[in-house]
């Protein structure tokens, strides 16, 4: 197992798109919606040092972990799906020389109080639900991905409120996500949070464009002779500073 890419650069632009999803470590693509890997990678060389505290609050597969066992970070992970935290588990469970091994725990993004306390992190990485469109459980109290577009959005200022608690002075959260549609008209869910996270008191620092790849859906839309609208083909990465 290589731990390390083959080919990778730091992007320097505000358009970032990868074709090809990184395969080094115990990276993999088979999580629905997870994210590729060169994302938390160029975040993290870019707004962190060696032994900083990175915290991803929708840990997922456990891809940002990875990355930080990789890049000498010291790691937390939180999801509400315990199964989910057991892949991510398995995951960062590889041999490695770096002295930090990623801790993992069962939170609501929402409410970290008993788990991380004020000023405490230097960088978030946080790739939430795009509210409802991929549902991550069935029935799990506190899953975003379960909630309708007006419960979604209260939750999220709930925990813009807890990244500005945790979060040091003067350091970085970057949020990634995408719009979604409805009824064949855009909803700017984008935007939506970005402004919720500048409302709290975070400064908008960069707006990432991210193009999508290997989207599920595209072909079926493609083959879809009616459509009148654009396929949705980009994500936000937004970059705000405590």
């Amino acid at each position: 197992m290589k731990n390390q890419p083959d080919t990778f650069r730091l992007e320097n632009t505000t358009i970032w798109s990868f074709k090809e999803r990184g395969n080094w470590a115990t990276h993999k693509g088979d999580y629905r919606g997870n994210c590729p890997p060169q994302v938390p990678r160029n975040l993290i060389l870019k707004y962190t040092k060696e032994a900083d505290i990175i915290l991803d609050p929708f840990c997922g597969s456990g891809t940002t972990m990875i990355e930080t066992k990789l890049l000498n970070r010291k790691g937390v992970g939180i999801d509400i799906n315990i199964e989910t935290l057991k892949l991510a588990y398995s995951r960062i469970n590889f041999q490695s020389n770096n002295l930090f091994q990623p801790k993992l725990l069962r939170g609501n993004a929402v409410n970290l109080k008993q788990i991380i306390p004020d000023n405490s992190v230097d960088f978030i990485f946080a790739h939430p639900p795009y509210a409802n469109i991929i549902k991550y459980s069935k029935d799990i109290k506190g899953d975003l991905s379960l909630l309708e577009l007006d419960e979604f959005l209260n939750q999220i200022d709930l925990f813009s409120k807890e990244c500005y608690r945790i979060l040091k002075k003067n350091k970085v959260c970057s949020i990634m996500i995408g719009d979604i549609r409805k009824n064949r008209n855009i909803i700017p869910l984008g935007f939506y949070v970005m402004n919720i996270f500048i409302q709290t008191g975070f400064s908008l620092k960069e707006i990432i464009i991210k193009e999508q790849h290997n989207c599920k859906m595209t072909n079926k839309w493609n083959k879809n002779q009616n459509r009148d609208f654009y396929l949705l083909m980009h994500e936000y990465i937004f970059v705000l500073k405590s």
